[in-house]
C-alpha cells in the first residue's frame, strides 16, 4: 500500500512504526510498498526509492526490525512509466508540471495516461531507454538484498511501465518490443532474468501482475498464462495476480468482478504453469482467505487494508479459525496477556 512518506526516496520512521507494526501483529510476510528503480520512475516525489546506496540503510533499519519480530521482509521494486510525475493520492493524483517539480515521463508509446490537459504526453522509450531501465531495476535488486530483503517483487501490474509494454492499449510500437505478445513481454522477461542472475538463490523473486485490463482488446487472462510460463524459466518463484488494472482511467460503466478473475488466473498458473500464486485486494474475513489457501485456488493471500484497519488482523484470524494464537505473540506481549493478574 503506497503510503507517499518518503523524502528524496529515503524511507522515514513512518515506514519504521508502519511495517513493524504488521510484524508486531503477527504478519508472516511484510511487503514494502513500490519503491522506485530511479528517480524519473517514482510516482511521486514522496515515494519510497531505492537508486542509490545511500537508500540502503533506513530500509536495513526497518528490515532489521520486521525480522525481530519474526517476520520474513520483501519489497516491491517499481518505475511509474507514464504514470510517474504525479501529485500525491490526496493531493488529486494528476500529473505534476515540470515547474511545479514534475519531470519527464517516458513510456512504450507516447500516449498519456488521461486528457493532456492533466497528464502530461511521455517520450516513447528508445532500446537504450529500455536497456537502462532493465539496469536500473536490476541494480535495485542488488541494494535491497544488501538491505536483508528476503524476497524482491517486481512490479508488473497496476498500469505501470512494464505493464504499459504488456498491454496493446498502451504499446503501439512496431520494433522487437511491440506488437505481438511476444514481443510486448519481451521487456518483462528480460528484466526478470536480469534480475535473477544477479540475487541469491536464496533470495525469492514474484512479480505481480494485473492479469486483465478489464477492457476489450487489452492485456487479458490468456495473456496472463502466457506470460507466466515464459517468466518461469527465467527464473520466477511466484506469480502475485492482481484483479485491479490501472492502466487507464477506471470507466464506472465497466462492470468488473476484480475479485473473482483474480482468482481464476491464480488457480490457472498454478496448475498449468506450476507456480507459486498469491492473491491480493478485497480479502477482510480470515476464514475466506483460509479457504482460498485450503482450496488451492492461491498458495498465498496478500492483505492491505484489512492490515491498515487492523494490524493485529493475525491475531483475530487465529481465534476466527481455533487456532492457539499465543504463539503468534512476541514474547513482550505473551508476557502481559498470559499475566492473570
Amino acid at each position: 500500500m503506497t503510503m507517499s512518506a518518503s523524502k528524496d526516496g529515503f524511507a522515514t520512521d513512518f515506514h519504521l512504526g508502519h511495517l513493524q507494526g504488521f510484524a508486531l501483529g503477527g504478519a508472516g510476510l511484510v511487503v514494502m510498498e513500490a519503491t522506485a528503480v530511479s528517480p524519473q520512475g517514482l510516482i511521486s516525489l514522496e515515494d519510497n526509492g531505492l537508486w542509490s546506496d545511500a537508500h540502503i540503510e533506513p530500509l536495513a533499519r526497518i528490515v532489521k526490525q520486521i525480522k525481530a519480530y519474526g517476520a520474513v521482509a520483501a519489497i516491491q521494486i517499481n518505475h511509474s512509466g507514464r504514470k510517474g510525475s504525479c501529485r500525491t493520492g490526496w493531493d488529486g493524483g494528476n500529473s505534476m508540471a515540470d515547474s511545479e517539480g514534475g519531470w519527464p515521463t517516458v513510456a512504450p508509446s507516447a500516449i498519456p495516461y488521461d486528457k493532456e490537459s492533466i497528464w502530461k504526453v511521455p517520450k516513447e522509450a528508445t532500446v537504450d531507454d529500455i536497456d537502462e531501465i532493465t539496469k536500473q531495476f536490476t541494480a535495485a535488486a542488488k541494494r535491497a538484498v544488501t538491505a536483508g530483503f528476503e524476497v524482491i517483487q517486481l512490479h508488473f501490474a497496476h498500469g505501470y511501465i512494464v505493464h504499459q509494454f504488456m498491454s496493446p492499449l498502451t504499446n503501439k510500437r512496431t520494433d522487437k518490443y511491440g506488437g505481438s505478445l511476444e514481443n510486448r513481454i519481451r521487456f518483462g522477461l528480460e528484466i526478470t532474468e536480469s534480475v535473477a542472475k544477479v540475487i541469491p538463490d536464496n533470495v525469492v523473486l514474484g512479480a505481480r501482475i494485473t492479469v486483465t485490463d478489464h477492457v476489450k482488446g487489452g492485456w487479458d487472462v490468456p495473456s496472463t498464462i502466457e506470460f507466466a510460463k515464459q517468466l518461469k524459466p527465467k527464473g520466477l518463484d511466484f506469480v502475485d495476480c492482481s484483479g485491479y488494472s490501472g492502466l487507464v482511467p477506471w470507466d464506472p460503466s465497466i462492470k468488473t468482478d476484480t475479485y473473482a478473475v483474480q482468482l481464476e488466473a491464480s488457480e490457472r498458473i498454478q496448475k498449468e504453469v506450476g507456480l507459486v500464486t498469491s492473491v491480493i485486494g478485497g480479502v477482510f474475513s480470515p476464514k475466506y482467505a483460509n479457504e482460498i489457501v485450503a482450496n488451492g485456488t492461491a498458495s498465498m493471500v496478500m492483505l492491505g487494508r484489512a492490515f491498515l484497519n487492523n494490524p493485529h488482523w493475525p491475531y483475530h484470524a487465529a481465534d476466527a479459525l481455533g487456532v492457539q494464537k499465543e504463539d503468534l505473540f512476541p514474547k513482550h506481549y505473551r508476557y502481559v496477556i498470559s499475566n492473570k493478574r
